[in-house]
């Protein structure tokens, strides 16, 4: 098990494997890419990596972590999901055991339940980072609010909440800082971008940026859940969702934080920003 008193220094990253747990996800993909062109040896942790990793699977888990140095750890669908404290906690252990000296934890801002499942990291033995994310820019070009973008109607139990929405560039940055330089190591960093926006502000940079008609849409809670049954979501993962976006977007996260500034030294990404590059892609064109 790995003391304070024994850091892990940053050299020893370009002798290591480093395992990246959700390595084809949002962060993780960029996480993998960072990592890789620095010349470190990376591994995807996945259902289809070599070896597998699958948090449904404990019996992966071992050969995953096998002559890992440090881990990048992201757990789906949400660490605020029944189960997912436990499964961290064992993951963590099984990681220590098997060598890994430093572990780097995605978690949500807000999310009180997500602290629990923190706990199994930042109890481990190994060194830590847990970064705690605001609402992903990307989620809106990479994930489960693309299709309501390309539909013109983004519909969430938001009201006119703002949000601090933070890009995944940064993430990945923090967590790449944070795997392999020294400095790190137990401290938790509140990221969110540069500004509040309300889901209406969004949706209408993402229309000027894209020039398509795009308007998001309140929506009561039950009446989201229903929509995600209706996508094809089990009622019970609907349900959970739903809950979780209740709860982080009830305004206790209407505040900003300098959480890249403190681990990167500068400012983070804007929306607005976000939406250009996006839009330029062609992503949002259908």
């Amino acid at each position: 098990m790995v003391r304070l008193s024994d850091p892990l220094k940053t050299e020893d990253m370009t002798q290591n494997t480093i395992l990246v747990v959700g390595g084809t996800g949002k962060t993780g993909r960029r996480v993998a890419e960072r990592l890789t062109a620095r010349g470190l040896d990376t591994r995807i942790g996945s259902r289809s990596g070599e070896p597998p990793f699958d948090w449904n699977d404990p019996g992966t888990w071992e050969a995953a972590f096998r002559g890992v140095t440090a881990a990048y750890v992201t757990y789906q669908p949400d660490l605020a999901f029944p189960g997912a404290a436990e499964a961290i906690e064992a993951a963590s252990r099984v990681a220590v055991a098997s060598g890994v000296r430093r572990l780097v934890l995605l978690s949500g801002r807000g999310e009180e339940d997500a602290r629990v499942s923190e706990r199994g990291v930042t109890g481990s033995g190994a060194e830590w980072t847990v970064i705690r994310a605001a609402w992903f820019n990307q989620n809106f070009s990479e994930s489960h609010l693309l299709a309501p973008v390309l539909s013109g109607e983004i519909a969430l139990p938001a009201g006119d909440v703002p949000e601090p929405f933070v890009d995944a560039d940064d993430i990945a940055d923090v967590a790449v800082a944070a795997l392999t330089e020294d400095g790190h190591a137990g401290r938790v960093y509140e990221l969110s971008g540069p500004r509040l926006l309300t889901f209406a502000d969004a949706a209408a940079e993402i229309a000027a940026a894209s020039g398509r008609a795009v308007r998001y849409v309140p929506v009561s809670p039950d009446e989201y859940t229903k929509a995600l049954i209706g996508h094809g979501v089990p009622a019970e993962e609907a349900e959970a969702l739903t809950g979780l976006f209740t709860r982080v977007l009830d305004g206790r996260n209407a505040h900003l934080s300098d959480g890249v500034r403190q681990a990167l030294g500068r400012e983070p990404a804007d929306f607005a920003d976000y939406a250009r590059r996006t839009a330029a892609t062609g992503v949002w064109r259908g």
